[in-house]
């Protein structure tokens, strides 16, 4: 059961090589039980042959180290901040140099086509780290009217994730890195003799940190094999997209595309506190004004005696009311657990519903508001560590 993951994201993807791009890491944790999958358009691993609960629990205590597919994209130009400010619900103006913010792009009818973490590099340069879908398409078909470049910086994402990240990040840094970088704070450093960038975040709801290559000018051997040899007396191993995926999930994470999508708004994501309406204009700012604000579809679902399966149907008596999104196993709780998405809005939270399962039939599952535990992102802002 712990080693089961349940979502669309971390499904195999039978492809062409030549489509795609193949990580520059890749010799590194390659081996003959990896499973890759596809996601922006990368390689990643979903399943590389370890026990995924102790990945699971390495990450919980110690640290992993994750070759992530995220992109970024670089936006830059004297019109840079402005545009952004059209293009994303979220104020961008008071965002500054060596900081980063969650940011969500709506369409016109105000419903959500991209989420991620933008970060300003400098006055009119920032990089938006991207999931999947076609953000730059989306950017240029908008970007009349603005002096504005949207390029591809060829960035490649290492993730260390971890309460013992900070130690090791501040070895792999001869110290720069200190406890003084807060949460969601970014900037240039020296890692194995080259400039890379590095900001405190990530996907898990842990304390961690995110590296980013600078393209050809990265040594990618060099840079892996410094934090790996920092690592070691930590604790650190190499980790899979699973084991991520099951921190994700506790940590009420959402992915695009999955989670939510085209269909839903903020709103009815569970994300109407990044939607900035005071802002004088942005895409699909009209259209959100008018909408339901408390009408929310998205939520968590605990099951005790399976494991909720992506697209398994949620069922109110005999009507089907909804479906699940992702599920997994959680370890620290102890049961099933997953996302569901309701076909309208409701309050949907406190209700005892069951799960149509394929393995073990119907299941009673309990739904409730996400996250599953430290709502106040207490663990990856480095101020709780009881939730262990």
């Amino acid at each position: 059961m712990s080693n089961s993951i349940h979502s669309d994201r971390m499904r195999t993807v039978q492809v062409s090589a030549r489509r795609f791009e193949r990580s520059p890491f890749e010799g590194k944790w390659l081996g003959p039980d990896t499973v890759m999958g596809v996601y922006a358009g990368r390689y990643y691993s979903v399943f590389n042959g370890e026990d995924v609960e102790n990945g699971y629990w390495t990450l919980r205590r110690k640290a992993v180290l994750y070759d992530v597919p995220e992109r970024p994209v670089e936006i830059s130009g004297p019109d840079a901040e402005r545009f952004l400010e059209h293009t994303f619900s979220r104020r961008i103006t008071t965002l500054k140099e060596g900081r980063g913010r969650y940011a969500i792009a709506c369409d016109h009818r105000g419903h959500v086509f991209m989420d991620g973490v933008l970060f300003r590099l400098g006055h009119n340069r920032f990089w938006y780290v991207q999931p999947d879908g076609a953000l730059e398409t989306w950017l240029l078909a908008n970007s009349a009217g603005f002096d504005i470049t949207v390029t591809d910086p060829l960035s490649r994402v290492l993730q260390i994730q971890g309460p013992a990240s900070l130690a090791i990040m501040s070895a792999a840094t001869d110290g720069a890195i200190t406890e003084d970088m807060g949460y969601f704070h970014a900037g240039f450093f020296t890692i194995a003799g080259q400039r890379v960038y590095v900001s405190r975040t990530g996907w898990t709801g842990e304390m961690g940190y995110e590296v980013y290559t600078q393209g050809a000018a990265t040594d990618c051997d060099r840079l892996w094999d410094r934090l790996m040899a920092v690592g070691q007396p930590h604790g650190m191993i190499f980790g899979s997209i699973s084991s991520m995926e099951m921190r994700r999930i506790e940590a009420g994470i959402l992915d695009n595309g999955t989670d939510f999508d085209l269909t839903m708004t903020p709103f009815e994501a569970g994300l109407g506190r990044f939607v900035d309406l005071d802002k004088s204009d942005f895409i699909g700012r009209a259209a959100l004004l008018t909408a339901d604000q408390q009408g929310k579809r998205l939520f968590g679902l605990k099951c005790r005696s399976g494991i909720p399966g992506y697209r398994e149907v949620i069922m109110e008596g005999t009507r089907p009311v909804g479906h699940v999104t992702a599920g997994t196993w959680s370890p620290f709780l102890a049961l099933g657990i997953g996302y569901v998405r309701f076909d309208v809005p409701g309050p949907w939270a406190g209700r005892e519903l069951q799960v149509r399962t394929a393995e073990k039939g119907v299941l009673d599952c309990e739904i409730i508001d996400l996250p599953f535990y430290d709502p106040e992102k207490r663990i990856p802002r480095g101020l709780d560590r009881s939730a262990v």
